[in-house]
């Protein structure tokens, strides 16, 4: 899981101080109606770490415990359009970094558990997925090129 570590380590300083330093503007409108703002992108990133340290936590004490969540709900139910930005961004850097807290004192074999979202699959394999999942929004976020993501 080191290597998921590290990737993490790189977004959070690579990409924070880009976040801090865009136009504060971009971040409300909405390119269509019905689309999220990039506002609500990066409230859809916290709430993304939000249920992925329950999978990292309750993956390593439960035996396949099935965690998904609604995102549009989600999104739509906490208002992240009316977040200050600088306060998202500080919210979306902390609860990555106890992300990095959890994953640090995770055992090698807890890294191998497994948790149902959609389909059954490692936290390590989460791991890996939280990270593309990252840089697939980030990049939009800061109209940068573009990251698939399935």
């Amino acid at each position: 899981m080191d290597k998921m570590i590290q990737e993490l380590e790189q977004i959070l300083y690579t990409y924070k101080p880009l976040l801090e330093k865009a136009d504060g503007a971009i971040f409300l409108a909405k390119a269509l109606p019905g689309k999220w703002s990039k506002k609500e992108i990066l409230g859809h990133l916290i709430d993304s770490a939000q249920n992925n340290i329950r999978r990292f936590v309750m993956g390593q004490y439960e035996e396949q415990p099935s965690i998904g969540y609604n995102q549009d709900q989600w999104v739509a139910i906490t208002h992240y359009q009316l977040y200050d930005e600088n306060d998202l961004i500080a919210l979306w850097t902390l609860i990555n970094k106890h992300i990095l807290i959890i994953l640090k004192n995770s055992s090698p074999e807890a890294g191998k558990r497994l948790v149902k979202t959609q389909g059954l699959h490692s936290i390590e394999w989460l791991a890996a997925d939280y990270n593309r999942h990252l840089l697939h929004h980030l990049h939009v976020l800061l109209d940068m090129e573009p990251i698939s993501y399935p």
